[in-house]
């Protein structure tokens, strides 16, 4: 379906003008509208997934100090890396979360109008596992500082 084609009482008013019965709308297949809630779904829970982790790491170093408490013989010192990981996390779960829920409802604006979807790569299921790499770059770097 091309983007300049009408849509909906457009169409129709068009097709009584030439004459012809209007056409009838594009029967909508529910399997679409379900991938479509599947996809959703996975995004959030690795939103969620990522909340989760975040929220691990940063009392990571919380732990790393009472354990050094309460084992001098273990010497660890934490440089406050871990709080500002865990929680840059937390935000890009957060970020995933929200931005899953636009797309979703934008997706299904587009479907609901007859508008074709097509497939291209999604900005954040590109962004979220290079930020991911990164994070785990500046983990592993942190773990070899602290030795």
């Amino acid at each position: 379906m091309s983007q300049l084609a009408p849509s909906g009482r457009a169409a129709g008013a068009l097709c009584e003008a030439a004459g012809r019965p209007p056409e009838p709308p594009p029967k909508r297949d529910p399997r679409v509208y379900f991938a479509a809630e599947r996809t959703f779904l996975a995004w959030i829970r690795t939103g969620l997934a990522l909340m989760g982790f975040g929220f691990v790491v940063a009392r990571f170093g919380l732990f790393l100090k009472e354990l050094g408490e309460t084992h001098p013989e273990f010497r660890i010192s934490s440089f406050g890396f871990s709080l500002g990981l865990g929680t840059g996390l937390i935000v890009i779960g957060v970020f995933v979360n929200l931005y899953s829920m636009l797309h979703y409802r934008g997706l299904l604006a587009r479907l609901n109008q007859g508008r074709e979807v097509v497939g291209r790569p999604s900005l954040i299921a590109t962004l979220v596992p290079v930020s991911l790499a990164l994070c785990g770059v500046a983990m592993a770097i942190y773990l070899v500082a602290i030795h």
